[in-house]
């Protein structure tokens, strides 16, 4: 009453008490997202507080972080009237599926991360993404549609590592510097892979970085594959 206990009680639950540690946390879903999360200058901080779902989110938000969350599902309606989102990372979710269109029409949208999921197939991908992550899912090359890359001409940076991929995904763009794909169950490639057959002359002046160690494939088989390429990937080769 006099103020004596609010110290104890803090000290106690600094101390990690036991007892404080077996209460579950409290979920009061219907809080306003900026009193359940941390929002400042635009920025919308979620990180581990066991969300189930995307709050609604102040329309000015250009940063949503939400790490490490028991997020399942993405919809549409998440982020329906939000036009300004430039970064989204959702890394450490639990999510398995992603509905058509709910990244596609976020006109500004450049860095986006979706690594430790569960997902198996890629959702079709905004415009102006500059950086993609979505390693450590459960991808498989048919969950990449041929040309889910092809117009991303601002894409540099491309992580897929540690899914179940069996081939390089098609159609990748000239834009691209960093491609991560260590890790998969890819077992060939073909010279149009990274080059041109066609074009002897093609060089991919941007790439500088590929890698692909972990995967079956033995890279000396398939020299003609990284003829236009500035540095080899990284890889087994005998």
């Amino acid at each position: 009453k006099d103020g004596t206990n609010v110290s104890l009680d803090t000290s106690l639950s600094l101390q990690g008490d036991d007892s404080e540690r077996n209460v579950p946390p409290t979920k009061d879903t219907n809080l306003p997202t900026c009193l359940l999360c941390v929002c400042l200058s635009g920025s919308v901080y979620c990180e581990e507080i066991d969300i189930e779902a995307v709050p609604p989110l102040p329309k000015e938000t250009a940063y949503l972080y939400a790490r490490f969350n028991k997020i399942k599902r993405i919809a549409v309606s998440d982020f329906a009237d939000i036009t300004t989102l430039r970064r989204i990372d959702f890394s450490g979710n639990r999510i398995e599926e992603i509905e058509d269109g709910a990244f596609s029409k976020l006109p500004l949208l450049e860095e986006l991360s979706l690594a430790e999921n569960r997902l198996i197939k890629l959702p079709v991908l905004p415009p102006k993404l500059t950086t993609f992550n979505a390693n450590q899912n459960r991808i498989k090359s048919r969950g990449i549609k041929a040309n889910a890359f092809k117009k991303l001409t601002n894409l540099a940076y491309l992580y897929l590592g540690h899914n179940a991929l069996e081939s390089v995904p098609l159609n990748l763009p000239e834009s691209l510097r960093i491609l991560h794909l260590q890790y998969n169950n890819i077992t060939t490639i073909t010279d149009d892979t990274f080059c041109k057959s066609n074009n002897t002359r093609y060089i991919r002046t941007h790439m500088d970085e590929i890698r692909m160690e972990g995967n079956p494939i033995l890279l000396a088989k398939h020299v003609n594959a990284f003829s236009c390429l500035r540095t080899l990937p990284v890889g087994t080769y005998y």
